[in-house]
């Protein structure tokens, strides 16, 4: 896990759901929802289990390593204040270990970004916040 330290990137909108995983992330832990009934793990946070419909739920901190699922480069800046960013990619990442898909941004060699390569986590602090990325592991073998 690596932490870099950048300007300019709109923050995220906080709300009373997605606060503690904020939170964690500002501690450089990714915390996601467990539910205490069905056991499975689940992220976005959200009051119900979506696979059981129960209510309850313990936080659980997970390593982040997993692969990735599904990726889109993108080339051009949705706000002017994402111009500098371009190109970047962003990829749904399935958490090992039976972990929830989490979404975040790839860095490294974008073009050799690829449906299952093996990702690590590294923390972006921001101003204000911090951002979940993930880097390709190095050596990793795709299954």
């Amino acid at each position: 896990m690596s932490v870099v330290i950048t300007q300019n990137v709109p923050a995220p909108q906080v709300d009373i759901e997605s606060r503690p995983y904020w939170d964690a992330l500002r501690e450089h832990r990714i915390s996601v929802q467990r539910c205490t009934t069905c056991g499975r793990l689940r992220f976005p946070p959200m009051p119900g289990c979506p696979y059981c419909g129960a209510r309850g739920f313990e936080r659980v901190d997970v390593s982040g390593e997993g692969r990735v699922y599904s990726f889109v480069r993108v080339h051009r800046a949705l706000t002017p204040a994402m111009e500098g960013e371009v190109p970047y990619v962003v990829a749904v990442v399935q958490l090992d270990g039976g972990g929830p898909r989490i979404i975040g941004r790839v860095d490294g060699d974008l073009a050799a970004v690829a449906i299952d390569d093996a990702v690590v986590p590294r923390f972006v602090d921001h101003d204000t916040w911090t951002e979940l990325r993930f880097t390709r592991a190095v050596g990793a073998q795709k299954p």
